[in-house]
């Protein structure tokens, strides 16, 4: 009975010492995976720089949509004004001062070349500010502008829901979809995004509604539809 007890002990120190030289195994090392390339849609380029292009054109064409004064003619007016010239054209000079000279002093990276050392054709240019974006909301706001000014002070707050929806509705459903796509197409980040939007729209309101102020929406006395 004696022996047999004594044999316990080492048995119990033979266990542990297995049990830690299990525990102290490393693991197998394993091959750190490679980050995969960079894909950006195309696709979502080519659409976002049309529907930006359509927001700008449409608040060229779009007429000035306002109540006549009694003492002229009385009623919903439309005119075209050649005027609307000079704030589109600010808009669009500004998006390409953007494009070739301010994205390179803020260097803001684009999606997936934030920790990339060296060379990869996805990341030759930044994300920030977003050309498209930025023409896009600045359009929205342009068009809000113009709507706040002829409503305000040229119809006495009437409400026109052409007015409305051409000058706002239109630009901001191609406003939104710019931006989505933007992010979609792994163009911009989110950030980048919204924050080219918010500075977009913020300039273009002011564009717009110092030109509706400005310019009355009337063509003089005239009543010609196209104003010189």
């Amino acid at each position: 009975m004696t022996a047999t007890r004594r044999k316990y002990p080492w048995g119990l120190l033979v266990a542990c010492a297995a049990l830690t030289a299990a525990m102290s195994i490393a693991s197998p090392a394993r091959a750190q995976t490679a980050p995969g390339p960079i894909v950006r849609s195309d696709a979502w380029n080519d659409a976002t720089t049309i529907m930006a292009l359509s927001a700008l054109g449409l608040e060229l064409v779009m007429p000035r949509i306002f109540y006549a004064d009694p003492e002229v003619t009385a009623g919903w007016k439309a005119r075209w004004h050649l005027s609307a010239l000079a704030p589109i054209m600010t808009l669009a000079t500004l998006t390409l001062v953007n494009e070739h000279h301010l994205k390179n002093s803020f260097e803001s990276p684009r999606p997936g070349c934030e920790d990339i050392d060296g060379y990869s054709p996805a990341c030759t240019t930044y994300g920030m500010f977003s050309s498209q974006s930025f023409l896009a909301f600045s359009a929205l706001g342009q068009g809000t502008g113009v709507f706040l000014g002829d409503t305000m002070k040229w119809s006495d707050g009437r409400f026109n829901a052409g007015a409305f929806t051409g000058q706002v509705g239109v630009p901001l459903v191609l406003a939104v979809i710019t931006a989505v796509g933007r992010t979609s197409g792994n163009w911009e980040t989110g950030g980048q995004v919204w924050a080219t939007a918010g500075v977009g729209a913020a300039i273009g309101l002011g564009t717009g509604l110092m030109y509706s102020l400005m310019q009355r929406p009337e063509c003089g006395y005239s009543g010609n539809l196209l104003c010189w």
